[in-house]
């Protein structure tokens, strides 16, 4: 506390001035008068000014005794205080800390001047906006609370005091009720009626009997509930910890019914969707749909696990089985003949650098407009050397499609809130031709062969997504069958349908099924010639010469995959490479092929497979998707980077068994 000044009365200076201007008067009028007025005055002033300094002495010690008594208070209560204590400097080293912080830690030797990182590995001090952190000491749990002190004394330091409190049974109780959070698995039987129409009569009810039995068993294990609500779907009420379980050991029971056999003449396979986020019950029930909705749009057989935005994939390594039932084409092709009656343009769009398969579909759907008299375009903003023999045709048709092939500023200029916009052979957004159309009208029409990944259209008036089919132009050619009795479509048209058919399936070698044929039988019946579609492949001397030497070039990894390389930026370098990547599979031994070339400043990969590898799932883990035999992806690095990602990438697959999880 600062000395006493005279300054600190001017709180009586009124007091004192007037009693020396009445002592003035009084010597005006009686000398003897004034002069013991002034003598009163004086002594008044100098009694009050040394009482003051008097009590101004008396406070300082007070406070100086209230001080020490202070400190020593501080002293004891540091030292008593039953938490732990450390006081680090700013290059983390231990300053002081008292018997709490040493018995928690557990050591025996002194730790002053070490640093504390040593003594808590993985310490990380947060920025000053957060005011604690915490962490696991053997078993248990500690917050600690930051203090910073900062002082100069000849050099700037900081003091920072650290000052913990157990937590552990907090910590345990929010870990009994996040194991306790209520959890729910919808299972859905993807082959019920071909199992139940190729099983033997007498043996249809054992055999569905049985599947009810094995999930019934699963769900016991787990101390689940489950119920069916359909006869080819399931639910099942659980606890995380159990969820959590059962994603441990990658969801088994995918495995334990598909190789059941009871007198089913093919495998039964389940699709599994499953969370334990939601804000109630039916939030819940609503996030482990849409993660089955998923699970069947990838093919089904496998396992979508959701939690917020993000997505696990268990299984999925199995080809697609093809469905017979033709019932579904009919009804999408009866709601999308209605969905163009009602709208006042149709727009059509595939995929960026566009392929026969893209073009073809888009064709075929363009021809569905017509039929039904209503207008309809086409977005197609450059011919990219995939589809420029079949554009060739186009053109030199008797049919005017050049007016019906417009650029993606022109689309948007047509496109308004009563536009039918429909996107083929691709399900995401930022793939299309033209992605701005999506948010211009909200009538959307998706129709794909691919399977589902993470980033799908998801404000779809009517989605059509069939990963066990061929290609997109084998589900419009179905679509285009039943929508009238008597089809009649253009040939140019029928052969770019089964153009897009021929290279989607290798020449009807790759995920061909019946309604493949059939949907090509359809085709020809139009009068779509075999061998023009043939010429519509055909190569220059330069693509040949490109992919034979990405062929000679080309590594063998893991004794079964080969990757080439494309090391030339051309604009025909999209298609050498999925050429290449195809042929690559003639080669003995090969079971795989990845081809990576430059394409518009980015490395392309296309991957190829015969079906014992999933090529889909490699490059899923690239940012890419496609099919189990046929996939591809874009990598913002370099070719040489891009292959040591692409081998990380075919590491982790072949270390995962064949459920091994991956996450979107």
């Amino acid at each position: 506390m600062k000395k006493f000044k005279y300054s600190d009365i001017r709180e009586s200076y009124a007091f004192y001035g007037t009693l020396i201007v009445l002592s003035l008067i009084l010597v005006y009028f009686n000398h003897i008068l004034g002069g013991i007025g002034f003598l009163v005055s004086f002594y008044l002033i100098y009694t009050d000014y040394k009482n003051r300094v008097k009590l101004d002495h008396r406070l300082t010690k007070e406070i100086e005794s209230i001080n020490d008594s202070f400190d020593e208070i501080t002293r004891g209560a540091v030292f008593a205080v039953p938490f732990p204590l450390v006081i680090i400097n700013e290059h983390k080293e231990i300053t002081w800390y008292n018997t709490n912080f040493k018995r928690i830690i557990g050591v025996e030797d002194d730790i002053l001047a070490q640093n504390i990182d040593k003594i808590i590995p993985g310490l990380q001090l947060p920025d000053n906006k957060k005011k604690y952190i915490e962490v696991k000491l053997a078993e248990s749990h500690y917050r600690f609370y930051i203090n910073r002190f900062k002082k100069e004394t000849g050099e700037f330091n900081q003091a920072i005091l650290l000052y913990g409190v157990d937590i552990t049974d907090q910590v345990r109780l929010k870990e009994i009720f996040d194991d306790k959070l209520l959890s729910m698995m919808v299972l859905y039987i993807d082959n019920f009626d071909e199992v139940r129409q190729t099983a033997e009569e007498g043996k249809r009810s054992i055999v569905f009997a049985e599947i009810d039995r094995m999930i019934s068993d699963f769900a016991t294990a787990h101390n689940a509930y489950a119920r069916r609500y359909e006869q080819d779907k399931y639910v099942i009420f659980l606890e995380k910890k159990d969820l959590m379980n059962i994603v441990e050991n990658k969801f088994k029971i995918l495995d334990k019914v598909r190789e059941a056999r009871f007198g089913n003449t093919i495998p039964v396979t389940l699709s599994i969707g499953a969370t334990y986020k939601g804000e109630n019950p039916l939030a819940i029930h609503n996030t482990a749909r849409l993660a089955l909705d998923v699970a069947l749009g990838r093919g089904g057989d496998q396992a979508v696990l959701k939690v917020g935005d993000d997505l696990s994939y268990f299984g999925g390594k199995n080809k697609a089985q093809e469905k017979r039932s033709k019932v579904k084409a009919r009804v999408i092709s009866h709601a999308l003949k209605q969905l163009i009656l009602q709208s006042s343009n149709i727009i059509i769009m595939g995929h960026k650098n566009p392929d026969m398969d893209s073009i073809g579909s888009c064709l075929g759907v363009l021809e569905m407009v017509n039929l039904l008299d209503k207008p309809g375009y086409i977005v197609l903003n450059e011919v990219s050397p995939a589809i420029e023999n079949v554009y060739r045709s186009l053109v030199e048709s008797e049919i005017d499609f050049e007016s019906k092939l417009i650029d993606s500023e022109e689309a948007m200029k047509l496109c308004d809130s009563s536009t039918l916009v429909c996107v083929l052979d691709n399900h995401r957004k930022n793939s299309c031709e033209c992605p701005e159309l999506l948010d211009i009208t909200d009538k959307i029409v998706l129709i794909d062969h691919h399977r589902r990944g993470r980033d799908y259209i998801k404000n779809t008036t009517l989605t059509y997504l069939e990963p066990y089919a061929s290609s997109a132009s084998e589900m419009v050619t179905e679509l285009l069958f039943y929508l009238t009795d008597k089809l009649e479509i253009p040939k140019v048209t029928a052969e770019a349908l089964l153009a897009g058919i021929t290279v989607d399936t290798k020449n009807f070698f790759y995920q061909t099924g019946v309604r493949t044929f059939e949907a090509a039988s359809i085709l020809k019946r139009q009068g779509a010639d075999s061998i023009k579609v043939k010429q519509l492949f055909k190569d220059d001397a330069k693509t040949m010469m490109l992919k034979s030497e990405v062929i000679s070039n080309m590594e063998v990894y893991q004794d079964n995959i080969a990757i080439g390389v494309l090391d030339q930026e051309i604009e025909e370098a999209v298609l050498i490479a999925a050429q290449a990547a195809d042929d690559l599979l003639n080669i003995l031994g090969i079971e795989a092929s990845f081809v990576l070339t430059r394409a518009h400043g980015k490395t392309h990969i296309s991957g190829r497979s015969l079906g014992e590898i999933s090529v889909q799932l490699i490059l899923e883990k690239l940012g890419g998707g496609g099919h189990l035999t046929s996939a591809g992806t874009q990598m913002e690095e370099g070719i040489e980077e891009s292959i040591v990602k692409l081998k990380q990438a075919i590491d982790e697959y072949n270390e995962e068994d064949k459920d091994e999880i991956y996450i979107d």
